[in-house]
């Protein structure tokens, strides 16, 4: 996944992204995508202990299965959330984590969120077996602003479900599928959200 990731950084995510940025990765996992941003300050936050060990040097990884109370060190210009929501006990769930992320941004700071989505999936949505709440593009729009952020860009159809899916392996590829948007309109089942926090 890596090729992949890096393209993915470099010709689309890279627009939000400034190099003096502080860039926080909710959910990091293997940090595929923080490891590819260039900004200044770099954390990676996971529930999975293990996730450290994917961490580039250049990134602080913070153990944590939630926000509320957390010192992450001051507050954040871009966070990213790339299919997490979906794995929250319930739609409560996900808007007590939307109000516990809103502290860690600046008021001028970003969330951007990568989200499968139901109303593209149907019943696919659940071949994750830890997939819990149901998140549409709507919802995820109605989520965020009863929680006190408005939607600066939204994509519904981006990239398709996982993986494991039809999205192109090779760097060339990637690059082409995003330039293509038919292709993007019928392969993508994932939305794509940018957020800031209402003043």
């Amino acid at each position: 996944m890596g090729p992949v990731w890096r393209v993915l950084v470099d010709a689309f995510f890279h627009k939000w992204i400034g190099p003096d940025d502080a860039v926080l990765d909710v959910g990091a996992g293997r940090c595929n995508f923080i490891n590819r941003v260039t900004a200044r300050r770099k954390v990676a936050l996971d529930a999975d202990p293990d996730a450290a060990t994917y961490a580039a040097a250049d990134v602080t990884f913070v153990q944590a299965s939630g926000l509320e109370g957390l010192d992450l060190g001051g507050a954040f210009d871009i966070a990213f959330v790339s299919n997490f929501l979906e794995h929250l006990e319930n739609p409560d769930a996900v808007l007590k984590f939307l109000a516990d992320l809103r502290p860690h941004l600046k008021p001028d700071g970003r969330v951007l969120i990568l989200q499968p989505n139901f109303a593209l999936l149907g019943a696919k949505y659940f071949d994750v077996i830890d997939h819990k709440t149901i998140l549409t593009d709507d919802s995820l729009v109605q989520a965020l602003e009863v929680t006190g952020y408005e939607i600066e860009f939204l994509k519904k159809r981006f990239l398709p479900y996982s993986s494991r899916s039809r999205l192109p392996k090779a760097a060339w590829m990637v690059r082409l599928y995003l330039a293509v948007p038919p292709a993007q309109f019928f392969l993508g089942k994932q939305t794509f959200v940018v957020a800031r926090p209402r003043s």
